[in-house]
């Protein structure tokens, strides 16, 4: 747990905060359902790092929530650590990024991730700060809970993986065996680069099981000798479905075992065994190394490129690499391939051999036989002439597989326009930099893609975010990568077709109060169907009388929310009058009623005082008084308040006259006194006060 906390931890708290854009759970329903994930990082400073790998699965339920979660990992120390459980919370904004949430016993993780059009994810972490920390991103999966069981694993398998040592010495494996379904893996082969040298792989035992069917792990152990020296190599796996598995080594880093993350995929055996017609096309091959630059070393290689094979042992490579922090491009190198009935193939180019295994026809695992120990993967590339207009729509893209503590990854969502000459390519992404993190960056692209001479390469300049300028070549109209030639910690790029971003459109709109009287106002909500893209979304307002009502001419919703309001002003009516408000957006239009009633009439004054009689004898006689108000008292009735001069005559505090009259008398009492005197009565009602003189004799 503790290695856990140290390398894997994302302390983001950015991505929580109010910077975070996109993410208000309106996608939740995208991420939905059984996921197995791998994730390949480095930790370190400016001067050490280490490599560090994962692999795992939890339920989304689809409305945000993280459920029977289990992660295995390692690094350098003690080896792989026991299943951990979690649990955990997501969030996915209208542009389809999110971010998520790990809760572990005492501690919690966060990552960001990408949505892909098929419900998987590409994440990342991006804890590092200060020039320390750690960096790394991986997939998530979409996985079949029916193929958790040894059972199930059964047929032909090629597999591929690449790591460090605990010495950051590069190693990779690959090669192929067939599953029995009991656990036996029969029929081995493979290939090891250790650390810049090929070994063919001679197996003496093989085996695996599922050890968990409730969570679809595994363990996998290879024995075999290589260069004449005995080694075993061990892994736990999660399984994504009957013909892929997300495998890391789970024995402990060391000089002798290197950690190895990769994957298991069904091999695809044409009737007979492969042949060199089973390479027969287009290929896009991408892979990534570490490189000895003079006097330093683990500089970080990328490379992409585009490999043609005539089905015959002939082939020509086009590719593109960021070696020692500086661009190069090979175009149409000649070379030769031979492939064996068991799908491994011993390529030559120039001065360079190579060994791929087939997974099928055109699509292989692969490494390159030198110092750098370049691993990656071949595609087929589709039967497509390649443009401009072929690289268009939404994609999610990544940074995959870092091979330094020093590689900037990151996760987004973008669109490409198709437009020629010059396309366009906009997005947001979320940055893991050793420097610190970057949530919701800003992204802008332009690119140029052709079909002659290399069918499928173009261009990429990046204005806004990360990659600078690179080189992109295109598998199919859905997934391409790209190799930046002046990132000086380059990793390749990967971009797969993302869904469309929901329509966003106005819902509802409200009034409150939905009567007022002209000269009052009312207060108007818009609400949208979803959340408000990046800058917001301006809502056009209008009304259908504009004497008696008055609105701005729009009203903007803030990128992420839902809602915003606006004043409606109104103004005096002679008659009761219906105002209908309308707003638009997104090619909707709700409209809302807004009554403006006639102002009612202003209140009464009190017109007079009276007294009957003016003049009474102290103690013996009373008068009466009487109030009278300009016009008709309101509902209610008006209360006049009353008062003396004079303690020889007394009044109540006051009189009420009645809703709807005029007038109201009260009784003036008075006491005996020596000598004759006056008092002055007072009344006062809605700020106007009227007085009478009564005169008490002796």
């Amino acid at each position: 747990m503790r290695k856990l906390n140290a390398l894997l931890i994302l302390c983001f708290a950015l991505l929580l905060g109010p910077t975070v854009h996109g993410q208000t759970g309106v996608n939740n329903a995208k991420l939905n359902g059984d996921y197995a994930f791998t994730f390949t990082g480095v930790s370190g400073n400016g001067t050490t790092s280490s490599a560090f790998g994962a692999v795992g699965r939890f339920t989304a339920d689809g409305a945000g929530n993280l459920t029977n979660g289990e992660l295995v990992n390692n690094g350098v120390g003690a080896g792989a650590t026991s299943a951990q459980p979690f649990t955990g919370s997501y969030s996915i904004g209208a542009d389809n990024r999110g971010v998520m949430t790990l809760n572990f016993s005492g501690s919690s993780a966060k990552l960001a991730f990408a949505m892909l059009a098929n419900g998987n994810a590409q994440f990342i972490e991006f804890d590092a700060s200060g020039g320390s920390g750690t960096i790394g991103s991986g997939t998530m999966e979409k996985a079949d809970t029916t193929a958790y069981s040894t059972t199930r694993i059964t047929g032909d398998y090629a597999f591929g993986a690449a790591g460090f040592d605990n010495g950051n010495n590069r190693a990779a494996i690959e090669g192929r065996f067939t599953s029995n379904g009991t656990g036996a893996l029969i029929n081995p082969a493979g290939d090891l680069n250790g650390y810049g040298t090929d070994y063919p792989m001679t197996f003496t035992a093989a085996n695996y099981a599922v050890t968990n069917t409730a969570t679809g792990r595994g363990t996998m152990h290879l024995a075999f000798t290589f260069g004449g020296a005995p080694a075993t190599l061990n892994f736990v796996f999660y399984i994504v479905n009957a013909g892929k598995l997300f495998v890391m080594e789970s024995d402990p880093v060391t000089t002798a075992t290197p950690l190895l993350n990769g994957t298991v995929v069904q091999q695809q055996v044409p009737a007979g065994g492969f042949s060199n017609a089973s390479l027969n096309g287009n290929m896009v091959i991408s892979l990534t190394g570490h490189s000895g630059c003079g006097t330093v070393s683990g500089v970080p290689k990328a490379v992409a490129g585009l490999l043609t094979t005539n089905g015959s042992g002939a082939l020509s490579l086009t590719y593109d690499e960021n070696f020692c922090r500086a661009p190069n491009s090979v175009t149409a190198a000649a070379g030769t391939y031979g492939v064996a009935s068991n799908g491994r193939a011993s390529i030559t180019i120039g001065g360079y051999s190579l060994v791929a295994y087939l997974v099928h026809a055109n699509q292989i695992f692969l490494f390159v036989s030198d110092s750098n120990v370049l691993f990656g993967v071949g595609e087929p590339q589709a039967a497509v002439s390649f443009t401009n207009s072929t690289l268009n729509g939404p994609y999610a893209g990544y940074a995959t597989n870092p091979v330094s503590f020093g590689v900037v990854v990151f996760s987004g969502e973008f669109a490409a326009d198709g437009a020629s000459p010059t396309g366009n390519m906009t997005g947001t992404e979320d940055i893991g930099a050793p420097s610190g993190p970057v949530s919701g960056a800003a992204f802008k692209a332009t690119y140029s893609v052709t079909s002659s001479p290399t069918n499928g390469r173009g261009t990429m300049t990046v204005t806004s975010g990360t990659g600078g300028t690179a080189v992109i070549y295109m598998i199919s109209p859905t997934e391409f990568v790209a190799v930046s030639q002046n990132d000086p910690n380059p990793a390749v790029l990967l971009f797969e077709g993302s869904s469309t971003p929901p329509s966003i459109s106005i819902s509802s709109l409200s009034m409150n109060p939905t009567s007022v009287a002209g000269g009052n106002s009312s207060t108007g909500t818009v609400t949208l169907s979803g959340a408000a893209p990046a800058g917001g979304a301006q809502v056009t307002l209008s009304r259908s009388n504009t004497t008696a009502a008055t609105v701005p001419s729009s009203v903007t919703v803030a990128g992420g929310a839902t809602t915003a309001t606006f004043t409606v002003s109104t103004n005096a009516v002679a008659t009761s009058t219906t105002v209908t408000i309308s707003a638009g957006y997104g090619g909707a239009t709700r409209s809302a009623s807004l009554t403006v009633t006639p102002a009612p009439p202003p209140p009464p004054t009190l017109s007079s005082l009276t007294l009957s009689p003016t003049s009474v004898v102290g103690g013996a006689q009373s008068s009466t008084g009487t109030v009278t108000l300009s016009g008709p008292a309101p509902a209610g009735g008006a209360q006049v308040f009353l008062s003396s001069s004079n303690d020889a005559a007394s009044v109540p505090s006051s009189v009420i006259v009645p809703a709807g009259t005029s007038s109201a008398t009260f009784t003036v009492r008075t006491s005996a006194v020596l000598i004759s005197t006056s008092a002055t009565i007072s009344a006062s009602y809605n700020d106007t006060t009227r007085t009478a003189r009564l005169s008490v004799l002796f």
